[in-house]
């Protein structure tokens, strides 16, 4: 059974999917699995051992931040990683997920977070300029429209406040990521022809210099940076094929045949590197400071 959903049945019928099948198919992706963006970006880490998680949580000075806000706070990792590092600090989570906010809760506990069930574009549970530091883990990329979710992101920020998050990176700083990704591409363009034409989200939050000009243009005097860097795992070419599959929201759209057909493909690339592989990610993290 594959998943239903408004943005899949656009697809498979010609249509251009709009913000609201967008919405849809990912409520449904983690009303399904919820949970799973964790499962693979923590035992993922760069070069000095960081996660993507840390590696976003280290932009913040903590000396000096009061309130911090998780975007699409999903199941809490963010979060519970950032009352670790102050324990004085207000933190507030948003996400439009009600299955991943009923994770978060388990893990943080009824008191020590404020849990909005909402989308990113309307933070009007928020005051202006109200909030030290906006955090926003891998959920950037997939929120359409975006600039609303920017714009009320300027809103709720304070004068000198920060904004960070991480994205998808380039591809060709990844070893083999590029393999990878034409791989699972190929496979679920077999049951959706059309996969790869219209993609989930803001096509412009994947390509670092139109990103670059559009927080420029939303935030004006602010000083905005664009780091690269690679989180990889290893694991035996099994393992590592059903790990590395779950990063790829298109592998949620296969058939429970199709996604084991992939596994098998995916594995026999791993196969490649010996009787352990790695899996390299590209990813970026944006920074604003204003």
């Amino acid at each position: 059974m594959t998943l239903d959903t408004g943005w899949t049945r656009a697809i498979a019928s010609g249509f251009t999917p709009d913000a609201a099948a967008v919405r849809d198919h990912l409520e449904t992706v983690h009303r399904v699995h919820a949970g799973f963006t964790e499962s693979c970006a923590a035992r993922c880490v760069d070069a000095e051992g960081r996660d993507s998680y840390d590696w976003l949580a280290d932009v913040i000075d903590y000396d000096a931040t009061a309130s911090i806000l998780d975007l699409a706070c999903g199941s809490g990792v963010l979060l519970e990683r950032l009352a670790g590092r102050n324990a004085d600090v207000r933190l507030t989570g948003v996400d439009m997920s009600a299955d991943e906010l009923a994770l978060a809760r388990r893990r943080l506990g009824p008191d020590r977070v404020a849990l909005h069930h909402g989308l990113a574009q309307d933070l009007g549970f928020l005051a202006d300029g109200s909030i030290d530091g906006v955090l926003c883990h891998w959920a950037l990329t997939l929120m359409d429209p975006v600039a609303p979710v920017l714009a009320e992101v300027a809103r709720v920020l304070k004068p000198r406040g920060v904004f960070a998050a991480i994205v998808d990176g380039p591809m060709d700083i990844a070893p083999g990521y590029s393999a990878v990704n034409d791989l699972i591409s190929n496979h679920v363009r077999r049951a959706y022809p059309r996969y790869g034409d219209v993609d989930l989200g803001d096509a412009r939050i994947r390509d670092t210099t139109e990103l670059h000009h559009l927080l420029c243009d939303v935030f004006p005097g602010a000083h905005v940076r664009i780091e690269s860097n690679v989180v990889s795992a290893t694991a035996a070419p099994e393992a590592l094929a059903r790990e590395a599959s779950s990063f790829f929201y298109s592998a949620f759209l296969l058939t429970e045949g199709a996604r084991t057909n992939l596994l098998i493909d995916l594995a026999a690339l791993f196969s490649e590197q010996g009787a352990f592989a790695s899996f390299h990610m590209p990813i970026n993290r944006v920074l604003v400071a204003r």
